[in-house]
């Protein structure tokens, strides 16, 4: 099984309410208008995926997020695609729509920020309080 772990934190301006995208960022701030991010200062970014996961990701493979918050767990599926670039340093965007930029993980997911549980944004809004992102490849 392909996977990858990624560690992340909260932040006192994340608001997870965008329709569209989720956002993970090695960044390690967070203004008001980055509503599509869930957490900062993660410890990955797409350049630090693993080529293998970079390559089944570019074959089409599905991927399922699976985000943990103490106790709390929230689950994305979504795709790859043969037009991902993957190669970005700090961000990794989870998209619905079909659009590709370098920042990109997957596409055509069913969750954006809005979608991911309540209780977890709600959690994530503390800067003390760390997140599991769980990046399983399917197929």
């Amino acid at each position: 099984m392909l996977r990858e772990i990624i560690r992340c934190r909260g932040h006192e301006n994340v608001r997870a309410t965008h329709r569209s995208t989720l956002e993970f960022t090695k960044e390690d701030y967070l203004t008001p208008r980055g509503d599509c991010i869930l957490c900062i200062e993660a410890d990955k970014g797409l350049n630090d995926l693993s080529y293998e996961f970079k390559r089944a990701l570019k074959a089409g493979k599905r991927l399922l997020i699976r985000i943990r918050v103490g106790d709390l767990t929230d689950e994305v599926l979504s795709e790859g695609s043969p037009d991902l670039i993957l190669d970005h340093d700090f961000s990794m965007v989870v998209r619905k729509s079909n659009y590709i930029d370098a920042r990109t993980l997957s596409v055509r997911a069913n969750k954006a920020a809005r979608d991911i549980d309540r209780k977890i944004v709600e959690l994530l809004k503390s800067p003390e309080r760390t997140a599991e992102i769980e990046l399983i490849i399917l197929d």
